[in-house]
């Protein structure tokens, strides 16, 4: 698109809807600068909020609150563990309208008709059937990526992996503090379905994002020189298990020793 789009009206370009249920995965540093090359400078809570107002009361909004800190034995604090996913996941965090689901490594910051169902979620493994994850397959939900590719976003393909049972994961659990909403200290164990890295399994998403364009599953639109993409979660499902099940997962890992 060569014209440039005011941040609050990028909502406006994407096949987005009222009722929606959209999960964004985004790095905003691309954006931001494109904002200030135009002389607009990016309020994360004014693009936040062209969501909110697009999908309206009974959409629902996620964004992934994911920190890794757990697994490796720090603490988790459901009000202070910051995000390690990005600058506008941290302004959602920040804001009295969103609620944070509880799981201590994938946990989201949510808004909207299904916060309260999804903050009520208890579920102990990562990607499992009673996770965020399954409800967005099941709600048929979508998830826009903005300034990043696959690899470094599309976690969905985990919980895909999981309902497969792929060999090349494995669950583990992970044992650690952990202080709830309330302020409840207690120890808790979550697990998480990991890469086998004795068998030098590394994740490699670029592909199977490929076929999720090639199935119209996924589409790009580029706007103020930054790459959105838009994808189907529920379809996206099928493609990925359409992979694991009759080309060896190829599109999604790689092994290297």
């Amino acid at each position: 698109m060569p014209n440039y789009v005011s941040y609050c009206n990028i909502v406006n370009h994407l096949d987005i809807k009222e009722g929606d249920i959209v999960l964004i995965g985004s790095d905003i540093t691309s954006l931001a600068f494109q904002s200030m090359k135009n002389r607009e400078k990016l309020d994360l809570n004014l693009f936040i909020d062209s969501f909110i107002e697009k999908i309206g009361q009974n959409g629902t909004l996620l964004f992934p609150a994911f920190n890794w800190g757990f697994c490796s034995g720090e603490g988790f604090d459901y009000k202070k563990t910051p995000s390690k996913t990005g600058a506008l996941t941290n302004a959602a965090l920040k804001r009295d309208d969103f609620i944070r689901t509880q799981h201590p490594i994938y946990s989201f910051a949510v808004w909207g008709k299904d916060s309260k169902k999804l903050f009520e979620m208890d579920n102990k493994s990562s990607f499992g059937s009673d996770s965020p994850f399954a409800y967005l397959h099941h709600s048929k939900a979508k998830m826009l990526i903005i300034g990043l590719d696959y690899q470094r976003s599309f976690t969905y393909a985990h919980y895909v992996e999981e309902c497969e049972k792929v060999n090349y994961r494995y669950m583990k659990d992970f044992t650690g503090s952990y202080m709830d909403h309330e302020g409840n200290k207690s120890v808790r164990t979550y697990s998480m379905y990991v890469r086998d890295i004795e068998k030098g399994v590394v994740t490699n998403l670029n592909p199977i994002g490929r076929e999720l364009e090639r199935s119209g599953v996924s589409t790009l639109k580029h706007i103020n020189e930054v790459d959105f993409y838009l994808i189907d979660l529920f379809y996206a499902f099928d493609v990925i298990q359409n992979d694991i099940q009759n080309n060896n997962a190829k599109n999604l890992y790689t092994i290297e020793r």
